[in-house]
């Protein structure tokens, strides 16, 4: 009997722990979130936006500009559904990403903001290899629409802890990616759309849009539903 006294509180013991552990890990992984688990949870939230939503959707495509953003409920009829991924960049297989979440739906138009993250990486690649990775992106959406937009995305300011030596060596690689926009659009089969002008300061710490930087951001993805419904 000793014995197997024993054994049923080894096996409780065992057990305790081992629940604690994974609570350990469960806890851990709650309070510090990792870029995949984002990615994985963002695209479940799409997937059911998509699924509880009418067919033919607008959908607004691209990074934590796009996320943050409160967009239109609907436009011409189609359900406007944002996409945005914290983060997101042209290395971001966006397209693959997009593709489980839409299941069986087909967009009625696709509008990507996208390329801020490209230049605020360690290295950013030439402009000529940026060009390349968009490219390839936009001929893969073009695949999912036949009506596919591309939004200007706003530069950085000195503002809050982003300094104005940051700003310099954010805006060089910046400057290029902006100006390839439009041939991008042009070669692919896409609209480009412009930013207004925006009024300083439109960001909150230099990088991410402000109100007034919305209002701008905002006039752009307007133009696009505009477009896409005409």
């Amino acid at each position: 009997m000793a014995a197997k006294t024993q054994a049923r509180l080894g096996f409780v013991l065992f057990a305790v722990i081992a629940a604690a552990a994974a609570t350990f890990v469960l806890v851990r992984r709650s309070a510090a979130p990792s870029a995949n688990d984002h990615r994985t949870v963002r695209q479940l939230v799409v997937h059911y936006n998509l699924q509880a939503r009418p067919d033919d959707p607008i959908i607004v495509l691209g990074d934590s500009i796009v996320e943050a953003a409160t967009l239109p409920a609907t436009a011409c009829g189609h359900p406007v559904v944002n996409a945005g991924l914290a983060g997101a960049g042209t290395r971001s297989d966006l397209a693959g990403w997009l593709k489980p979440a839409l299941g069986p739906k087909r967009p009625f138009a696709i509008i990507v903001s996208l390329g801020v993250n490209d230049a605020l990486t360690v290295k950013p690649d030439s402009s000529a290899i940026f060009a390349v990775r968009y490219e390839a992106l936009l001929r893969e959406l073009a695949s999912l629409t036949t009506r596919l937009f591309i939004v200007d995305f706003p530069p950085v300011e000195t503002r809050g802890p982003f300094t104005a030596a940051m700003e310099k060596t954010a805006m060089a690689s910046i400057t290029g990616y902006r100006a390839a926009l439009p041939e991008l659009a042009k070669r692919t089969g896409a609209t480009f759309l412009p930013l207004p002008p925006m009024e300083t300061p439109f960001t909150l710490e230099g990088i991410h849009l402000n109100a007034a930087g919305y209002r701008s951001w905002d006039q752009a993805i307007l133009q696009g539903t505009e477009l896409a419904c005409r």
